[in-house]
């Protein structure tokens, strides 16, 4: 079967099984002749899986821990039980906060914050966080990306002040240099502009599209 076909049959994107594959959740085989991707019942089959865990918000990586025998089912369900308890502690704690600020008055300018931030704190004593769980982990992987960015144009601009050190002490062709110089520098370019795109992924692409079910 084709891409197409089995977004039909499983009801999700093609960009959701192109990401479920970058994350090596299904490995659909390929046509010798073309080399097009071709999917078997099977990978239906583990996408209407990877389709039901999402819905119940369990993450790729456990997602793939099952699929590797690393990691029960049972375990799984339970640790997201979890999760949820504590995620329905945090929205009745946001419910008690916004029923009281309901009650305010005043102007925004006039909102004595402190009170509230107190009244938080005592609050998370009995379990729950006020915090947007999902906007954490875009943060995450926001960091990550541009971490491994950084490291990279590091090491690509290391590379070129080498090359500069090296050429004053044994003087290399121009055009040589000029060469290879521009091959680091678009690496430079290229590695900026993927972490440009990464950015937008995380922010409204990958993520919410994952989630979209």
């Amino acid at each position: 079967m084709k891409i197409n076909q089995v977004a039909e049959l499983v009801d999700i994107t093609k960009k959701n099984i192109r990401f479920y594959e970058d994350q090596g959740l299904v490995d659909p085989g390929r046509d010798p002749q073309n080399g097009y991707r071709e999917y078997s019942l099977d990978d239906v089959r583990q996408l209407m899986r990877i389709k039901l865990l999402r819905q119940l918000g369990i993450s790729c990586d456990n997602i793939r821990k099952m699929k590797d025998g690393k990691l029960e089912i049972e375990k799984c369900m339970h640790d997201r039980l979890r999760e949820l308890e504590e995620e329905e502690r945090s929205i009745d704690h946001m419910r008690t906060m916004c029923d009281l600020l309901s009650q305010e008055t005043g102007t925004f300018s006039s909102l004595d914050a402190s009170l509230y931030l107190d009244k938080m704190k005592e609050l998370e004593k009995g379990g729950g966080k006020f915090m947007n769980i999902r906007m954490s982990d875009v943060r995450k992987r926001k960091t990550g990306a541009i971490i491994a960015a950084a490291f990279m144009v590091v090491l690509m601009a290391a590379m070129i002040v080498l090359i500069f050190w090296a050429d004053k002490i044994d003087p290399a062709p121009k055009g040589v240099l000029i060469v290879v110089i521009a091959l680091f520098g678009s690496i430079i370019v290229g590695v900026l502009i993927a972490l440009v795109q990464r950015l937008k992924e995380v922010k409204k692409g990958e993520l919410d599209e994952a989630n979209k079910y």
